[in-house]
């Protein structure tokens, strides 16, 4: 296949768009996929995507399309773009890529591998905030973007409006598809425009082989699995490539590419997307953003001047440790984070250790959705009891020893106050795209999260946006059902990282029976740290199971306690069994029992559920 006749495209759109429905019609379309083997979601590979209904992982996919041009067609009637034959052949390479803000790094990646990308709207909700998030970063990467309407055959669809609204967004003069993924409406005519429209890829003119890798995988047989966009010359079976950033050699057990199944071929040339199995065992070596390189010579002195560009590296913004309930299984918890950085490149951990926990790892993560997916996939996966500690953002505080820069990653981090001068929360800019008759309520929620103004427009006679500078801290567990609340899920949300600002801010410690719990310690507010308290040992006495002895809650600034609760203690009728007699007798049974509680009081631990944690942050 020669490299004029490859296309290489992503689908991009805000969550429940349509995105991998549309991926099933071209499954369909381009006989990739047999009507046996066809189900919904087909390239959502992972129980979790088919269970919530989202994507979570990318999915690269090659099809082959034989266009065929109608008769009679002359050369004036046909799209532009390379010259074409009857029934010439064409590899198309899909990437389907998630739509929820926690994954947008997933994007970027697919992104750095294509030359177009299919921009899809939902035709009766119109441009959200993910829509402007994923075209503005495939505009900076420069690839040619196709629009299209989707779901036209539902009854409240407005596919004019949200038209007007997108030329609006791309300028008048752009074609922009009126399709129904569902129906198949249309479907063959968007591919068409991929065909006509996105470039071919670059011819490879290097001298060496060079591949980016913009995700992997974990085989036991063929060690790590790197998905990679081919740039320069050609990989085949056998070959010695170098890993430019891992410094680490190795020699290629195979090569091919997806169906999504992978699918062997004899080699990979420029232009095309597959797979890469290295026979490395170590996940470390092979980092996602690394080039490969063939074809090279040992007496090349800086290996690193020929790396490709690779995609913006993605920043965690929510840290949690997580602890196996059993202490043996630190070695297990320890692999299964390494094999799952593999297919998920924002996850990032460091080693961690408290003294009632034991031995763990700090874990990074780009929101509490992908926190959640992350926890599920240990568990289901590797089958892995965990102990996860309250989620957080990062902080840095300046030390008044030596005005030295820390950066702290939970409460349990912070020193006394008064060993710094200074401490800076991260912020963010928040978009909100909503209906605007949900205004109202949606600037209250805001500002209740100390969120301060930066713009609002109409982007049409209907439809309002948003713009608020907001500490991070406000928005990462909750946040997102409250919007959906108060816009009756009309509103859509994105936000890009500010600044470290400096903030008035406290540590909060929570005591349980007398014991401070340093994983439900938190960072907040000065003004809010009252109420903050209270809410937090009232929704602790609804959380925590009763014990057989009375549980006393605290909450506490330094040695301050500024709210408590009481848990009361379950009790036993010691007395049911006896009847008639002397009631001093009973008397004597009670004063027993209620000494043995004191007891237990004094020497009783609490075991706090892990399900606790992230109840707790929920307003």
């Amino acid at each position: 296949m020669i490299i004029q006749n490859i296309r290489n495209f992503s689908i991009i759109a805000h969550i429940d768009h349509g995105k991998s429905t549309l991926a099933d019609r071209l499954l369909e379309l381009t006989h990739t996929v047999s009507t046996r083997e066809m189900r919904e979601q087909y390239l959502d590979l992972m129980d979790l995507e088919q269970e919530r209904g989202i994507t979570i992982k990318m999915q690269p996919v090659r099809m082959l399309w034989h266009l065929i041009e109608p008769e009679g067609s002359s050369e004036s009637e046909r799209p532009d773009g390379p010259e074409r034959s009857e029934g010439q052949g064409f590899i198309l390479n899909l990437i389907d890529t998630p739509g929820h803000v926690d994954f947008s790094y997933e994007v970027s990646r697919s992104l750095a591998a294509v030359e177009g990308a299919i921009l899809l709207v939902d035709g009766t909700k119109g441009v959200q905030a993910q829509t402007l998030a994923h075209l503005h970063t495939a505009q900076k990467q420069g690839l040619v973007i196709i629009p299209a309407i989707n779901k036209i055959d539902l009854a409240n669809a407005r596919p004019e409006e949200i038209e007007h609204e997108l030329k609006e967004l791309l300028g008048g003069e752009t074609e922009i598809f009126k399709i129904s993924a569902k129906d198949g409406t249309n479907i063959d005519k968007l591919l068409e425009a991929v065909i006509s429209k996105v470039p071919q890829p670059n011819p490879g003119l290097g001298k060496y082989g060079r591949a980016l890798i913009f995700d992997s995988s974990y085989d036991s047989y063929k060690g790590v699995v790197a998905y990679v966009r081919v740039f320069d010359g050609s990989f085949k079976t056998g070959d010695q490539v170098k890993f430019i950033a891992a410094e680490k050699n190795a020699e290629l057990m195979e090569v091919g590419y997806f169906k999504p199944q992978l699918v062997v071929q004899k080699e990979l040339a420029a232009g095309e997307i597959g797979y890469i199995a290295t026979g490395l065992k170590d996940p470390a070596l092979v980092r996602v953003g690394d080039t490969i390189l063939g074809n090279f010579q040992f007496s090349i002195f800086n290996f690193q001047k020929l790396a490709l560009l690779g995609y913006k590296e993605p920043s965690p913004v929510v840290f949690a440790s997580l602890f196996p309930k059993e202490g043996d299984e630190f070695t297990r918890l320890k692999d299964a984070l390494l094999k799952l950085k593999l297919s998920d490149a924002a996850l990032t951990f460091e080693l961690d250790s408290q003294e009632v926990l034991g031995r763990g790892f700090r874990c990074g993560f780009l929101g509490s959705l992908h926190m959640e997916i992350v926890l599920e996939r240990l568990q289901r996966e590797y089958n892995i009891a965990l102990i996860t500690t309250t989620p957080s953002v990062s902080y840095e505080i300046i030390l008044k020893k030596n005005n030295q820069i820390q950066t702290i990653f939970s409460a349990a981090d912070l020193p006394e106050s008064d060993r710094y001068t200074e401490i800076r929360e991260p912020w963010v800019v928040l978009t909100v795209l909503a209906p605007s008759k949900y205004i109202g309520g949606i600037l209250e929620l805001l500002a209740s999260r100390r969120g301060l103004s930066q713009d609002t427009k109409y982007i049409s006679d209907s439809r309002v946006e948003i713009v608020y500078k907001i500490p991070l801290a406000e928005i990462i567990v909750d946040f997102h059902d409250k919007l959906k609340s108060a816009s009756s899920g009309f509103a859509s949300l994105s936000y890009e990282f500010l600044e470290l600002k400096k903030g008035d801010l406290v540590k909060l410690d929570i005591l349980v029976a007398g014991e401070k719990v340093e994983a439900l310690s938190r960072i907040v507010p000065q003004d809010k740290v009252h109420d903050e308290g209270k809410r937090m040992v009232g929704k602790l006495k609804e959380l925590l199971p009763r014990q057989w002895f009375e549980v006393t809650l605290q909450a506490a600034i330094g040695g301050k306690i500024i709210a408590r609760e009481n848990i009361a203690a379950l009790k036993k009728d010691v007395t049911g069994y006896l009847y008639g007699g002397d009631i001093t007798r009973k008397m004597k049974l009670r004063e027993k029992q209620k000494k043995g509680k004191k007891k237990m009081k004094a020497r009783g631990r609490v075991s706090i559920p892990n399900s606790v944690f992230f109840e707790l942050l929920k307003r």
